[in-house]
């Protein structure tokens, strides 16, 4: 597939502030593609570049295939969701969504029905004469998309559209969006800090920290082999434990304990071994541990119940370990001073640079 939007290069500074550095990226037509990481990572200051609210220090910016150079925003065939919605409040739903059309002075029969057209991607043209003050904020996030849709852009940009709704309407908006992307068959360019976010609408995420790309990968990958200490700390909740490398097929943990992980470095190097809460597993001392499964011995010194699930804290030798296990009938319960074997499977460690 062709390429909606390609960085080659590109960085972005203010001053003696780097905001993006040496940006490479390729992102697919029609792929939902997300950038996260923390505030100040450089995110937001790429998608304005994308836009053309910011132009590069340095690099190329295409937008299907064609350079970008100083194009303002106007002549770039994209449109931008912002966490502000910015209704227009003496405006009704239909109004609001027809105002950029007017800007350009579309005719009234194609505004009616383009109009229409974006209110039925987006499922609120029952809605088309309310006012703006009577909606809903997901409902308001919707006009906002249409909007944006209704100018018929090639690439659509949201930064952090869901940031302003209360948790259960954003988690529902996450799959609305999802939806939305795949029926309209649009590029969308998504930028969050949030991670259950990015892995759930996402068909690939570009991780950035300090103005740099980290990685980029689909959200499984993403999340199951991090390529950096900081990727997998910054996705979801893992364990990182200090090791030494032994050979590449295992490593040492800070207590003398030899677990098996596939290891790049050479021998004798400082690493971390990266593992999962819901990839471990605890046994009594005296149940029996399948054979082939890593195992470390320990104690656990506090429990925690969430409902479905209980988290588990366990003190090793080689370290503290979270394990989080599913909340069903027949599992045995360890309480606090309890001594556990915590047990995994291998393939779920990665080993990543200290």
């Amino acid at each position: 597939m062709s390429a909606a939007v390609e960085l080659e290069g590109v960085s972005k500074a203010f001053g003696d502030v780097h905001a993006v550095s040496d940006m490479n990226l390729a992102i697919t037509d029609g792929e939902f593609f997300s950038l996260l990481g923390p505030s100040g990572c450089g995110k937001t200051t790429t998608l304005r570049m994308i836009a053309g609210f910011e132009f590069p220090t340095e690099g190329s910016l295409r937008i299907q295939g064609v350079e970008m150079g100083l194009q303002p925003p106007n002549m770039r065939p994209v449109n931008t969701v912002f966490q502000s919605y910015a209704l227009f409040p003496h405006m009704n739903v239909a109004e609001n969504v027809a105002f950029g059309l007017h800007m350009k002075k579309v005719g009234a029969t194609e505004t009616a029905s383009r109009v229409k057209r974006a209110l039925d991607m987006v499922q609120l043209s029952h809605r088309a004469d309310a006012s703006s003050k009577q909606l809903s904020g997901g409902q308001q996030q919707r006009v906002a998309l249409a909007r944006a849709l209704v100018n018929e852009p090639e690439v659509l940009l949201l930064d952090e559209p869901l940031g302003a709704l209360d948790l259960k309407l954003r988690q529902a908006m996450q799959v609305e969006l999802k939806v939305l992307q795949e029926r309209v068959g649009i590029t969308f360019i998504y930028v969050t800090h949030d991670q259950e976010e990015a892995l759930t609408m996402s068909d690939r995420i570009g991780v950035m920290n300090e103005g740099r790309l980290l990685q980029v990968g689909e959200p499984q990958q993403i999340y199951e082999h991090p390529a950096s200490r900081f990727v997998a700390d910054f996705i979801g909740e893992i364990n990182l434990l200090p090791a030494t490398v032994v050979d590449h097929h295992s490593v040492r943990l800070l207590g003398g304990q030899v677990i098996k992980a596939a290891a790049g470095a050479g021998a004798g190097e400082q690493v971390t071994v990266a593992v999962r809460p819901e990839r471990l597993e605890l046994y009594g001392l005296d149940e029996h541990v399948p054979e082939g499964l890593n195992r470390v011995e320990g104690s656990v010194s506090r429990r925690i119940y969430y409902g479905d699930v209980f988290y588990y804290e366990v003190d090793t030798p080689g370290g503290a370990f979270e394990v989080k296990e599913e909340n069903r009938p027949g599992v045995e319960l360890h309480a606090a001073g309890d001594p556990v074997v915590v047990a995994w499977d291998p393939a779920a460690t990665t080993v990543v640079a200290t």
